[in-house]
């Protein structure tokens, strides 16, 4: 007898199944909103201790004396760890995913405010925190190195005295004892000479401060290694669990196979939780060094102060173009601060990740990008801050400059951007810097976005608005902000990308049960992004079986493949395609056995939404649940029984996604205030998986965005002293600031992915910043303003406008 999804229509079963397309509930919600999530904070352990570190106060000072005995007196403490103690076992420094060595510990020297100078281990975490307080250091204060710019002066401070020697770093030969690297990419020759023979050049120096992801939830691990099997297992808020894996075995020397990773529900991540932080390091040594379980919870100044940072680019950007608006070459100088090591989490052939995509996109014939980074006394790590790689910086550089150029020429922005945009029948797409772009439609998108804001309109208004201004009638002015913006996602093709020499591939494993219900395991791990709805789906279209009968699994190293992780908005189209592949690898199989229960061939068979049927014979199918049962009791024979799958999927390029966004935005002259009427968002991502969580993640990403351009900002004084480092100087949008948010769409499915998918979770971040900042300078344009930097707060537009002349007396 057939099984009953037979009776129904193909739409009704299409629908049975919530596939790709789908407007599915996120089915992980029902634990979150009830408060039945599990993070690393709920992990609780027989005679489990806590660790606490004890922070240098100064940005750069040298550790003249450590007196163990005032922490140990503290009630509670059991163990206190410095740079000393782990010296003898090579841990007092760390690999980097940039190829330096970061200190686990200080030692010697402290080289950024709130650097870890020693590990306090203590049976509560009040008591940890008492003996962190209670630790006596004495140290000898040096003058601290603040502003990039003068890093690389004769004069400057030597701040990593560990390598002052060393004149050849991981990506060449080094200038002065606190350069980094050298990076550059494009014909600069013939950049120059497109500048030279240019009717219009514009330059700008374009300013990316300091910002903090900022999660939910903190940074954080439990290590436990087993006395008796030597086997650690390690807990922690862990975007990409396998790597840290790798990267603990190379640090501590325990064998892989010995090492455990688990990463449960994460509280946001957008960057800061890609790479190995000290606390993550040190439980694991005082883990082994008491033989008891380590739980190490960072708080909210912590996070902000010492975990990795993003931005901090000072960029020079160039354009040159024909006087009737044709741009003919881009040149990019980009002084990069990583601050007191090179944590950077980018791949290990781009230092500066992938910044190079700054030609955007737009046709420009050459292109030269250079990028030099420095160290200073402020906390490292770099990450991308949910985006790809440097992508907003890219994105940033190209959105404003154009700006400056439209101005220059007296010509409208989204004029001069329709002009030179990559054409439809350009692609695939080899851009100045190396990148070849797959696939786009950049004209309907912007022409979709023009129609649905009314631009011209918009401008109308816009000058009316001036008019009243001038005439003394209105204080408020409005600015427009566009924004079309090109990303680079889907980290990665192995041919371009790794961490460590690790290939950025990644894996799905899927193993369906007799009854048609499914597991599937993968190598990344969500956030917040709906993995285990979103991945349910694509299987769900795949397979045939419905995705509330598949169950998502990632987190563990013991259970998933091998993965890269999650960030880079690589979860769908790497993750994804695996899933994609894996699935099909099911249905294969599963066609197989249809063809022997049914007794025909298996090419005389077609994929019917939820089975195979007869080619012409409908009523003579095979559901997968019928599929399911079968490979376990009746297979043709040769066949292993079982219905199971692993893919291992390494792109053969990145993908494309893009935007056109725009900001309305009203400014108060006299009072700086800035006030968002209206923003528009249109992405296209290709295939669109759940609609539902597309908005969701556009939402969530544009809500970023604006607080990085009207607001964050991680700043020092001249002493090296953190200014933003608790939510009180740190700006986190709630509901009453945040504005209405409204999205469209474009679909160009990518041309090389198994389903067509691009990406979308952090191109409205990317996206979203130059459009408020362009929105800024725009309403400052007309009134004959020419830049103002991020972050946007009101203080500093007041402060702008004063500079203006144009508040009254």
């Amino acid at each position: 007898m057939n099984d009953i999804a037979t009776i129904a229509s193909p739409a009704d079963r299409a629908e049975k199944l919530e596939g790709i397309g789908c407007k599915r509930k996120r089915v992980e919600d029902v634990r979150f909103t009830q408060g039945r999530g599990n993070y690393v904070d709920d992990v609780t352990l027989p005679g489990m201790l806590f660790g606490d570190f004890a922070r240098s106060p100064y940005a750069h000072a040298r550790i003249k004396q450590i007196n163990k005995a005032s922490a140990l007196n503290v009630p509670g403490v059991l163990a206190v760890i410095t740079a000393e103690d782990l010296i003898p076992l090579n841990l007092h420094y760390m690999p980097t995913l940039a190829g330096d060595v970061q200190a686990v510990l200080a030692h010697e020297k402290v080289l950024f405010q709130n650097q870890e100078v020693a590990f306090i281990v203590a049976r509560d975490r009040y008591a940890a925190a008492d003996g962190a307080d209670a630790l006596e250091v004495e140290y000898e204060e040096l003058t601290p190195l603040i502003d990039p710019h003068k890093s690389l002066y004769a004069d400057a401070p030597v701040l990593r005295e560990d390598i002052q020697e060393k004149t050849v770093g991981a990506h060449g030969p080094r200038e002065h004892p606190n350069h980094i690297f050298t990076w550059s990419v494009g014909d600069e020759a013939a950049t120059e000479a497109a500048f030279q023979s240019a009717d219009v050049v514009v330059k700008e120096y374009i300013a990316h401060p300091r910002v903090h992801p900022c999660p939910l939830e903190t940074c954080g691990s439990v290590a436990h290694m087993d006395p008796v099997t030597k086997q650690l297992t390690l807990w922690g808020t862990f975007q990409a669990p396998h790597v840290v894996r790798t990267v603990a075995a190379l640090i501590t020397g325990i064998p892989e196979h010995k090492i455990r990773v688990i990463a449960p529900d994460i509280g946001g991540g957008f960057g800061n939780k890609v790479g190995v932080y000290p606390g993550y390091v040190l439980s694991i040594v005082a883990s082994i060094v008491t033989g008891k379980p380590v739980k190490w919870i960072e708080d909210r100044m912590e996070n902000l102060s010492t975990t990795a940072f993003a931005r901090d680019y000072h960029i020079t950007a160039e354009l040159a173009a024909t006087k009737d608006g044709k741009i003919l070459a881009l040149r990019s100088n980009v002084l990069a601060d990583h601050g007191a090591f090179d944590a950077c989490a980018d791949p290990s052939k781009y230092p500066a990740g992938f910044y190079h995509i700054c030609t955007g996109a737009y046709d420009i014939a050459a292109a030269f990008v250079s990028v030099k980074g420095v160290y200073t006394n402020k906390a490292a790590g770099g990450v991308s801050y949910r985006c790809s790689f440097r992508v907003t910086e890219a994105a940033y550089t190209i959105e404003r400059i154009i700006e400056v150029l439209a101005l220059k020429l007296g010509m409208d922005a989204g004029e001069l951007r329709l002009k030179n945009f990559i054409k439809p029948e350009q692609f695939p797409y080899k851009s100045a810097t190396g990148w070849e772009y797959d696939s786009g439609d950049y004209p309907t998108a912007m022409a979709k976005a023009m129609q649905a804001v009314d631009y011209d309109g918009l401008r109308v208004r816009q000058a009316q608005m001036l008019e009243e201004f001038k005439a003394g009638r209105s204080r408020e002015v409005l600015g427009i902000g566009i924004s079309f913006f090109t990303e680079i996602v889907g980290a990665g093709p192995s041919k371009n990308c790794d961490i460590l020499g690790i290939g950025m591939f990644d894996s799905c494993e899927i193993r369906v049960h007799p009854t048609g219900a499914a597991i599937a395991r993968l190598g990344t791990k969500s956030q917040g992004q709906g993995h285990e709805t979103t991945y349910a789906q694509i299987l769900a279209s795949e397979t045939g079986l419905p995705a509330d009968m598949i169950t998502i699994e990632e987190g563990d190293t013991d259970t998933a493949p091998y993965g890269l992780g999650t960030y880079g908005s690589r979860s769908t189209p790497v993750a994804g395609a695996a899933c994609a592949r894996a699935g099909r690898k099911i249905r294969h199989k599963a066609q197989l056995i249809a063809s022997h229960l049914l007794e025909v061939h298996h090419d005389d068979l077609e994929w019917d939404v939820d089975g195979f049927a007869v080619k012409g014979v409908p009523d003579r199918r095979k559901s997968m649940k019928e599929l399911a049962w079968a490979a376990y009791n009746n297979v043709p024979e040769g066949m292993e029984m079982g219905l199971e799958a692993v893919d291992y999927y390494d792109p053969p390029n990145f993908t494309y996604p893009y935007g056109a966004y725009f900001c309305v935005m009203r400014i108060d002259i006299d009072t700086g205030e800035a006030k968002i009427e209206r923003f528009y968002a249109l992405d296209d991502c290709g295939t669109r998986i759940n609609p539902m969580i597309i908005e969701g993640q556009v939402h969530g990403g544009l809500t970023e965005a604006f607080a990085v351009a009207m607001g964050q900002l991680i700043d020092f004084d001249e002493n090296g002293n953190v200014m933003g480092a608790s939510l009180m100087d740190f700006f986190l949008p709630t509901a009453v600031e945040t504005p209405k948010w409204e999205t469209d769409y474009t679909e160009v499915p990518s041309p090389h992915h198994p389903i067509g998918a691009k990406g979308v979770g952090e191109s409205p971040h990317v996206g979203g910043v130059p459009a408020f900042s362009n929105a800024v300078n725009d309403a400052f344009a007309k009134l004959g303003g020419v830049h103002t930097h991020m972050p946007h707060t009101a203080a500093n537009i007041w402060t702008y406008a004063r500079d203006l002349g144009l508040q009254d007396s």
